[in-house]
């Protein structure tokens, strides 16, 4: 894995004019769900002192509703939010003046997956079988793009809404198959609990590629020294937790002890190479294939300029 070197300056001086008053500005974060290893850049940021470097005092709030952060940040409430690149195509369609401005995670962590003890090996083995899904369109879409590379169509299998209990409906036989599972999550806890998880990656299978973890900002704040600032640190962040990742892990495990246990712990230690070296980095490419990739599905009802939906900002 190639490791970028710390610049410890980099942060303080995308917002030089913060740096030199001595000053801390505030820069409200909501999070996608609640607190877990998906975060680790950047509460790495934070041991590190990238975030203090860059003049900021960074706040990470974890939603009650994994549906309002984007919102929030639409009113102006925060000053981001973490999403997810599908999700984002979505909320432009709706009218929500935002754009991904930055990458946690640039590589795809979604699974569909099935267990060996099934019978199912690969993915025509799922004909005339149950596949567990929880968020209707995108999920959906996923599926019937995935079967479609085995000569499958979703009249041949039976969806049921299993709502987000991925890993219970697996395991109990409800469903034969979920999507939705984490390669770095429900796939560890399905190992974990001794079972086989046969994992089917949707970009093999005719999906396009797509960043995990965006963060959103608004539309009428791209220019703000203090998103800069939070970028380059955020990188410094993904530096320092792949210079001492077990010093990195003892404190987010002393600032959240109830994530000690054996698959949080595993999580945290899948995940590095899937985070952005570079958080600011557009995949111009990757973001304009899934817009058509959306588009064509039915998913969106316009088909924007990319800049509509995604920027990269200078750090």
């Amino acid at each position: 894995m190639q490791r970028r070197q710390f610049i410890y300056a980099a942060a303080a001086l995308a917002s030089p004019a913060l740096a030199r008053a001595g000053a801390e500005q505030k820069f409200t974060l909501i999070l996608d769900w609640f607190i877990n290893p998906d975060h680790a850049p950047l509460f790495a940021a934070k041991y590190c002192g990238a975030f203090a470097r860059a003049g900021l005092d960074v706040k990470l709030i974890a939603p009650t509703d994994p549906d309002l952060p984007p919102r929030l940040v639409a009113a102006g409430q925060a000053d981001a939010a973490l999403s997810y690149q599908p999700q984002l195509y979505l909320l432009v369609d709706q009218g929500l003046r935002l754009r991904r401005t930055g990458t946690l995670i640039n590589k795809p962590l979604n699974t569909l997956t099935a267990l060996k003890e099934s019978g199912v090996t690969k993915l025509a083995d799922l004909k005339d079988r149950k596949i567990g899904y929880s968020v209707a369109g995108v999920e959906t879409v996923l599926i019937g793009t995935m079967l479609k590379s085995a000569g499958l169509t979703l009249a041949d299998v039976t969806l049921v809404n299993v709502n987000f209990n991925l890993v219970t409906a697996l395991q109990s036989r409800e469903v034969d198959a979920v999507i939705g599972t984490y390669r770095t999550y429900e796939d560890i806890q399905l190992q974990q609990a001794g079972l086989n998880p046969v994992i089917f990656l949707p970009e093999d299978y005719g999906v396009p590629p797509s960043d995990e973890l965006i963060l959103l900002s608004r539309a009428s704040g791209l220019k703000a020294p203090a998103l800069a600032g939070f970028l380059a640190a955020l990188g410094d962040g993904v530096a320092a937790l792949e210079a001492d990742p077990e010093k990195m892990l003892a404190l987010f495990l002393k600032d959240n002890p109830s994530l000690n246990d054996k698959l949080d712990i595993a999580s945290w230690h899948a995940l590095p190479p899937y985070f952005a070296h570079d958080p600011a980095a557009l995949d111009t490419a990757r973001y304009t294939k899934y817009r058509d990739f959306m588009y064509a599905a039915g998913l969106i009802k316009q088909n924007l300029p990319l800049d509509s939906y995604a920027v990269q900002i200078a750090t």
